[in-house]
This record gives structure tokens, sequence and C-alpha cells, in this order.
């Protein structure tokens, strides 16, 4: 594959939202409008008709190696930061549907785009495919915490297609696959039930876990999800109730990286390296400052972590898409469930859809530049043999 040399454009895109409440800290969305950031990477001898677009909800992607690699090859790349970029305490996936849509719309109108595609890495494939979902079939008017946000007046542009690379179901099944169900006080996360301490050399179980043991484990984190739900809604209705200026409050959320397949490969085997995690020592970060859901408002516990009320599930969303889809597992994944990239794409509503699988890669790439040329070249030739 010819490899060409690419420029980076800065992208600001701003559009007027009112708000009762800041909900990130500083001059963006104080001011009655919402600000998004991006890079744009693209060929240096022109654009093309199509731009592949990259947004996580709470991350930013043009670090990453497949962006430059796929300019590298040819592609433009928009990669655009939510307005919960770098902190998703407060993050609302039904607001990150309509900064996603913003860009859609820039990309074309402002970039002059004919075809976007969205490409959802990671936490990015299951908000690509909510947003193809409502964009495709409208039908939210409120957020799982029942505020009001029409998706149905809001109108958003349907993509031209969906990449899926090495993507997750949702956040909030990761969460209730990872969750520590030893903890037992909230308030107290020293408080801990042995019998399910999975780092504790005094767990009475190790590696491959027994069935009986492990059913039991997935009921406790369950369980404890629902619990941090129940308190979650009773808090809310109680700020409700009182009627004050008091509307929103923030929760901690601690050890939430438990997951029993960090440690035993039997459990969806696939590549990945038994021992450690995409974030690094599972048992050093399941008790760090870094972690899913860790830090959270009511409003966003949800919109993004409930398994009850997170409307943001990739599986279920993939049934109302018919945009063309690829989805590609990377089989080393350290992050992404194994069965979960497949599951979408079967559920997947498209008559065009394909998965492919690329053997031996992490969730990053890190390190592996020929599985990154391989996962170029499906995206190509995937993007080249589409009729748009």
């Amino acid at each position: 594959m010819m490899s060409q040399q690419f420029r980076r454009q800065w992208v600001h895109i701003q559009y007027p939202e009112p708000a009762q409440a800041t909900e990130t800290y500083g001059f963006s969305g104080s001011q009655g409008t919402v600000n998004l950031e991006g890079l744009l990477i693209h060929p240096e001898h022109g654009k093309g008709g199509t731009v592949f677009l990259m947004m996580h909800p709470s991350s930013t992607l043009q670090l990453m190696p497949l962006p430059s690699a796929l300019a590298r090859a040819g592609h433009a790349v928009l990669c655009m930061g939510s307005r919960y970029a770098r902190n998703d305490t407060a993050l609302v996936y039904e607001k990150v549907l309509l900064d996603l849509g913003a860009c859609v719309r820039y990309a074309k109108e402002q970039l002059g785009y004919r075809q976007v595609i969205l490409l959802g890495w990671s936490g990015g494939g299951s908000l690509a495919l909510y947003y193809q979902s409502q964009a495709e079939n409208p039908t939210v008017t409120s957020t799982p915490a029942g505020d009001p946000i029409d998706l149905k007046a809001a109108a958003l542009w349907p993509a031209d297609g969906i990449v899926l690379e090495a993507a997750h179901r949702s956040r909030a099944r990761c969460l209730s696959d990872w969750i520590d169900p030893s903890v037992t006080d909230e308030n107290a996360p020293d408080q801990r039930n042995p019998e399910l301490d999975l780092y504790s050399p005094s767990l009475p179980v190790r590696p491959p876990y027994p069935p009986d043991w492990l059913a039991v484990y997935r009921e406790a984190q369950r369980a404890r999800l629902q619990r941090i739900t129940a308190y979650v809604q009773e808090t809310l209705e109680t700020l409700r109730q009182r009627g004050g200026a008091e509307m929103e409050r923030g929760i901690l959320t601690h050890r939430t990286m438990a997951d029993p397949r960090f440690l035993d490969s039997s459990i969806d085997p696939n590549d990945r390296l038994i021992g450690r995690c995409y974030l690094g020592i599972p048992e050093t970060v399941n008790s760090g400052p870094v972690g899913l859901g860790r830090y959270s408002t009511l409003r966003s516990w949800l919109s993004q972590w409930s398994l009850e009320f997170s409307l943001a599930d990739g599986e279920t969303c993939a049934r109302d898409v018919t945009a063309p889809l690829l989805a590609i597992e990377h089989s080393a994944d350290d992050a992404v469930p194994q069965p979960d990239v497949r599951r979408m794409h079967d559920a997947c509503a498209s008559t065009d859809k394909q998965f492919h699988l690329i053997s031996g890669a992490n969730h990053y790439f890190q390190g592996q530049p020929e599985q990154l040329v391989q996962g170029v070249e499906r995206i190509s030739t995937w993007a080249l043999h589409r009729s748009w």
C-alpha cells in the first residue's frame, strides 16, 4: 500500500444549547454553546470524497496509530472529541449523540465530504451504533434520568457506513463484567467479602475458576450495580421533591476492575495476555484513581453505567441499523470481551456487513505495526468496494 504525506488541521465546531447547569469546568458549555474540538488528518494532495469520523464518548483518538496510518493510505480521518473529552464524570450519552450529529453535519456541509463513515473504536463502537440507530429511526425523547432531549426533533443525519474496530457492546456491560463484587459498603471500600475478593491471596478458588463460583461472582457484580442504581434513583427523586436549586450530585465508585477474565484464559478465550489489561496490572487499576465509573454524576450513572437504564447498548442498537457495516475483532484484545464484536455484527440489520479477525492484535495495536497494516488494509478494501 502506497504511503502518502498527510496534513493535520485543527477543527472547532460550536453550536447553541441552553443548559440549566454547567457540566464541564471552564469556558466550554458555560456560555450557552457547546464547543467541540478535534483534528482533521488528510492526505497532503486532496481530501477525497469520504471521511472516517472517529469519536469516543470521553476520550480523544487523534494520537492513536490508526488515524495517521489511514491518512498515509490515502484516507481522510476526522477525530473529534465530545463535550466530555477526557472527563466522563457528567457524561450523558444522549448529549454525545447531539455532538456527533453536529460533527457529521459539519463534515458534509463545511468540509465538503460526500460520505461520512463512523469509525467506532472501543467505546466509540456502541456510540456509533446508538447514533446511527437514532439517525435512521429516532425514538428517544428523554434521557434515562427523565430529562427532556428530543432526538426526533434533532434530525440527526445518518452516516453512510460504520466500521467497528476493537469495539465493546457498551460501557454499562463492561462495568458489569469488571466491577468488584467483594465491596459490601460503598462508603468503606476496605469492607469486602473474602469469598469474592478476586485479588486476595486467601481467595478459596484459583483459575480456571469453577463454573458455580463464577456464576455467584457474576450475580454479585450485578447486585452491586443494582444497589448503586437504586441509590442514584432515590437521590434524584429526593432532589426533585425538594424543588430547590440543588439538582445533581457526584458519586464515587471504588474498585471497578476485577473481571475474572483478566486472570483466567478459559473465560471467553482469545490471545490476550493473562494478568494484564489495557490499563496495566488489573489489581493496581482496581484500586487506583482511573477506572470505569469511578467518578460519576447521578444522571451520568443512569445514562452510561446502568445496565437497566442505559440506552447505549451496541448489540441492541445494531438491530435498527441498516447502513453498511464492517466489524473487526482483535484476537488479543485485552479490553474488549471476545464475543462482543461478533455479537454486534450478527445483530446488525444491514444486508451489507462483513466481519474480520486480526490475529494477534491487542486493543491499541501497541507495538504491532504488522497488525496495524492489516487493519488499514481491511478498512481500505471495504471502503473501496462500497458503492456510495
